[in-house]
């Protein structure tokens, strides 16, 4: 019997119904293949992550553990959980990046978190252990501590866009705890009284606090690539200084902030001496106006 083609039926749609099917068909996300899913991941949501969030809730225990151990005059431990917290806290941050676990809150509770571990746990351990004996003078010297810390922070949230990467814009919280909590834990391993140090104390505090709220350039070590190979020396080196600081923790913590503390004056005079623009944030020239 003879098979005869049929002709297809001339489609009905008009232009317009044809036009909404088109689009409709262009909307339609591409089929994946088997794996595909692995190559191309769903976008994470704006949540709260476990794993970050852990170290910065470590990090802030650590502080409250240091004003505990301070109101119990035990003063070496408190310098510990401080030094304990900038371990934690240069931790979260690089936790969160490798596993992509960035969030708002995340950000907002490492500030809240250093506030405490970085802002009022250093002013209080050295208020109780040496700055409590000159009256006003010493708790007038530790809020000036505590508000640069806080004023630091948030200078650091606003500006973290127009600053120089390479640079922190004054001197950074955790070190300028270091600095303070480093000096309480040397002296009292040392066997010195807090009341024969307070003007030491007062002036180290100071420092600290107002240095925190400058514009002098600190070098952030952001540029650093870990990833890259290193010369040899450079190994021998890391494990020197692990080994210098398992032998004597306070001398040679508190030496090394002592260091970095005084290192941004350095750069500051430095570029100043060279004629190169001192401020670390970019500023854009504004157009003029057109008469």
């Amino acid at each position: 019997m003879a098979t005869f083609h049929r002709r297809k039926a001339k489609s009905k749609l008009g232009p317009i119904a044809k036009v909404m099917r088109k689009n409709k068909q262009m909307a339609q996300p591409p089929r994946l293949d088997e794996g595909d899913e692995f190559n191309h991941p769903k976008p994470r949501g704006r949540g709260i992550y476990l794993l970050p969030n852990a170290f910065t809730t470590a990090n802030l225990f650590c502080g409250f553990f240091a004003i505990v151990m301070a109101m119990n005059l035990k003063f070496d431990f408190a310098a510990v959980g401080i030094f304990a917290a900038m371990v934690l806290d240069s931790i979260d941050g690089r936790v969160a990046r490798l596993t992509n676990t960035q969030s708002e809150f995340g950000a907002q509770y490492d500030s809240l978190s250093d506030m405490l571990s970085f802002g009022a746990a250093p002013a209080l351990v050295v208020y109780e252990w040496s700055l409590r004996g000159l009256g006003k003078l010493g708790w007038l010297a530790a809020f000036v501590y505590c508000a640069g810390a806080a004023l630091r922070l948030a200078r650091f949230n606003t500006n973290i866009t127009v600053v120089d990467k390479r640079y922190f814009q004054g001197l950074p919280s955790p070190a300028a705890a270091a600095l303070v909590a480093g000096f309480v834990w040397l002296m009292d391993d040392l066997g010195f009284a807090g009341p024969e140090l307070s003007w030491f104390s007062w002036t180290i505090t100071l420092y600290a606090g107002l240095t925190m709220v400058t514009n002098i350039p600190f070098y952030s070590f952001k540029d650093v690539n870990f990833r890259k190979s290193v010369p040899f020396i450079a190994a021998l080196v890391i494990v020197l200084i692990f080994v210098l600081i398992a032998g004597d923790p306070p001398k040679v913590l508190f030496g090394m902030f002592v260091l970095y503390g005084l290192s941004g004056y350095v750069v500051y005079f430095w570029r100043l001496f060279k004629g190169k623009p001192v401020s670390i944030v970019q500023m854009e020239t504004e157009p003029a106006d057109e008469k």
